[in-house]
């Protein structure tokens, strides 16, 4: 067998095997599409796609309050992401710069991650209760912080032991401040990671539900629990709840879209090897 020949059948597997992973990867998402498009009967029939489209099953999401459950989502996400973003940063760099506690203080901000959130869930209930905050977004906020903000301060270590210390005393040759320092010269260096942080955090708050049902209520409900609600004691209302998990979806699908290249290059293990 020549090479070219080898050559070209790696390609042609290589081919395949991407096409059936792609199709494996949106086909549950496209199957999702469809049946948000379709009536109570159509629905029954997963395979068949010759149905009349509808648009029923969004006019009922809409008039159910799931918009009102988005921009709770939305709130609850962006506060928790500029909170652990400020926080876990000024955390990060005490950690890459100053060594504070040692590896078994940069460890122990994993600890809340391997703790099952059920273990956490009375502590919180009882916070939220005392504080009268219970059943509002801002309990949701505060139970995600538990979680986020550790895991940004971990992913964020990284990318400023990244930046080398050169810079910093350079610009404090200049007359910069440790603050003026951290701000005009690190912080932007480490701009890609701060974005993969930021968007990690607003995924993993936007798709929580355990705390959401449990410390909110009424109005206040995020949107994982409004699509659960769909699941009734009638049944699961199909229709309904594909069109709310596609009001779910896109709004991440955009924003990773918008932010991919401070995705990319964070992923990718720091803004600056040195």
């Amino acid at each position: 067998m020549s090479h070219r020949l080898r050559k070209r059948i790696t390609s042609v597997f290589t081919s395949l095997v991407l096409i059936v992973s792609l199709f494996i990867v949106f086909f549950p998402y496209f199957w999702t599409l469809l049946a948000s498009f379709k009536d109570a009967a159509a629905i029954n029939h997963p395979l068949d796609f010759s149905f009349t489209p509808t648009l029923v099953n969004w006019q009922a999401v809409i008039s159910a309050g799931i918009p009102r459950q988005a921009l709770n989502s939305l709130i609850v996400g962006l506060v928790t992401v500029g909170i652990s973003l400020a926080v876990g940063s000024l955390a990060a760099y005490a950690f890459s710069r100053f060594n504070v506690g040692g590896s078994a203080a940069r460890f122990s901000t994993l600890l809340a991650q391997m703790l099952p959130p059920a273990v956490l869930i009375v502590p919180l209930f009882l916070m939220a209760y005392y504080t009268k905050i219970i059943g509002s977004v801002w309990a949701a906020v505060i139970s995600h912080l538990t979680f986020i903000l550790p895991l940004v301060t971990w992913f964020l270590i990284g990318f400023f032991d990244d930046v080398p210390r050169e810079l910093e005393e350079a610009a404090k040759v200049d007359g910069c401040t440790n603050w003026q320092a951290l701000f005009k010269i690190v912080l932007p260096a480490v701009r890609p990671g701060l974005g993969a942080a930021g968007l990690f955090a607003l995924v993993l708050s936007w798709n929580d539900m355990f705390y959401a049902l449990l410390l909110t209520s009424g109005t206040q409900r995020t949107l994982p629990v409004g699509i659960a609600g769909y699941w009734t004691f009638r049944g699961v209302e199909m229709g309904q709840m594909s069109a709310a998990i596609i009001l779910a979806i896109v709004p991440m699908i955009f924003l990773s879209f918008f932010v991919q290249r401070f995705l990319l290059r964070g992923l990718g293990g720091g803004a600056i090897k040195g």
